[in-house]
């Protein structure tokens, strides 16, 4: 039986938490490592590097959420994962777009950047966000 809420509230500090990793993923290539920001000609050095990590980043925390989703759960079921997983990415795919997109800020991109330019990361991504309670609910029944 699935717990809307519950999930909603797993889902969201999940994004965040990825999304704060992110930016300071980002922020530390720029300080530390001295590479170069983001510019008129486009996200920079320092972003660009932390790209293939973002599909890692997603994978290992949307597998811990889903996890504490799918063990709070009365009886977990592969289709609720199935299901929780499906949810999670849409929402995420429609969040992404206005939060990345059509809501501008230092750091939004334009549709080409976001879908094309960020291509196979993005991808990879939304696949790392359905597998997460999948992935969670398989650790349910070894741990």
């Amino acid at each position: 039986m699935m717990r809307f809420g519950m999930s909603m509230l797993w889902f969201w500090v999940c994004y965040v938490i990825v999304t704060i990793i992110g930016i300071l993923h980002t922020v530390f290539n720029i300080y530390v490592l001295h590479m170069k920001p983001m510019d008129a000609s486009g996200m920079g050095e320092g972003y660009e590097k932390t790209k293939p990590w973002h599909p890692l980043y997603n994978i290992l925390l949307f597998t811990l959420f889903g996890w504490l989703y799918m063990r709070g759960l009365p009886e977990p079921t592969y289709w609720e994962a199935w299901l929780t997983g499906a949810i999670w990415m849409g929402i995420c795919i429609v969040f992404d777009v206005f939060g990345w997109v059509l809501i501008k800020h230092p750091w939004s991109l334009s549709f080409k950047e976001f879908y094309v330019d960020y291509q196979p990361w993005i991808s990879l991504i939304y696949i790392a966000i359905f597998l997460g309670p999948i992935f969670g609910y398989l650790l349910t029944l070894l741990v």
